[in-house]
């Protein structure tokens, strides 16, 4: 045999199976892994449980996407400008008028929640009030 010649071991294989279905997993996003966790746990749960532990050792469940979709800490802009001080101006007016959509809609919600309240209440008063009320033992004499 050549030094130059390759040879394929049955440990080389297995591992470039599981290498390029990790990247293809990778490449498809979290919802491919969960699938596939899922998948593995119908089929054979023991592999699912490798899997599941496989997952949060390498972090794959918890990488940086799900960082950036925290909201930015208060008093900081939401997002970068775009360089388009028309377009900029548009969305930081859009975003406001948003802002107060969801308060007012927000404060509808509680005066709803209220009204549903005293409502409630108003009805539990009068079917205690129409109530029979109890005589007291005329027998224990």
């Amino acid at each position: 045999m050549t030094p130059n010649m390759t040879t394929t071991r049955p440990q080389d294989a297995m591992h470039g199976w599981f290498s390029r279905g990790e990247a293809w997993l990778d490449s498809k996003g979290k919802g491919a892994w969960i699938a596939a966790l899922v998948l593995v746990f119908i089929v054979f749960w023991p592999v699912g449980l490798v899997l599941l532990a496989y997952l949060i050792w390498s972090r794959r469940l918890f990488n940086t996407s799900c960082e950036m979709r925290r909201a930015p800490p208060l008093g900081q802009p939401v997002s970068r400008s775009s360089g388009n001080s028309a377009f900029d101006a548009y969305k930081a007016d859009t975003l406001h008028r948003l802002e107060q959509e969801q308060e007012a809609f927000e404060a509808f919600l509680q005066r709803l929640r209220a009204a549903k309240d005293k409502a409630e209440f108003d009805q539990f008063l009068e079917d205690r009030a129409q109530a029979p009320k109890p005589r007291p033992d005329t027998d224990a004499a």
